[in-house]
């Protein structure tokens, strides 16, 4: 069921962008509307629409349904996953050996021995 609802999601996709890319903009007959059209509009009258306009609606409408399907049966499939209850393997904590504690973090907190005064570069 789910194979059958993302190929009609993906041809409904591809139908969209074929429509979208078919129809005219608005801007495209600017020129030829400045004195004609009804009303006197610089796009002239917008009618209710053509049969793209309303297709392009039509798919976008089947295209939100199949969205919202497949949402639907990825949601169904993660809650059965998570009632599978598989057992986690228990991870247990170790500390870090006794060498590897005693080592400073800080510069400041070394040794004054440690900290020569080869370290500070000299300008000259």
């Amino acid at each position: 069921m789910e194979q059958i609802i993302l190929i009609v999601h993906l041809l409904i996709a591809l139908a969209i962008i074929g429509l979208i890319m078919l129809q005219q903009g608005k801007g495209a007959d600017m020129g030829a509307s400045f004195g004609a059209g009804g009303s006197q509009t610089l796009f002239g009258a917008d009618g209710s629409g053509n049969v793209l306009t309303k297709a392009t609606a039509l798919l976008v409408v089947a295209f939100f349904a199949t969205s919202f399907g497949l949402a639907v049966i990825a949601k169904d499939k993660a809650a059965t996953v998570s009632d599978a209850e598989i057992p986690l393997p228990l991870v247990e904590q170790q500390e870090a050996p006794a060498e590897i504690q005693d080592i400073p973090a800080v510069d400041a907190d070394l040794p004054a021995e440690m900290v020569g005064e080869d370290d500070i570069p000299n300008v000259d």
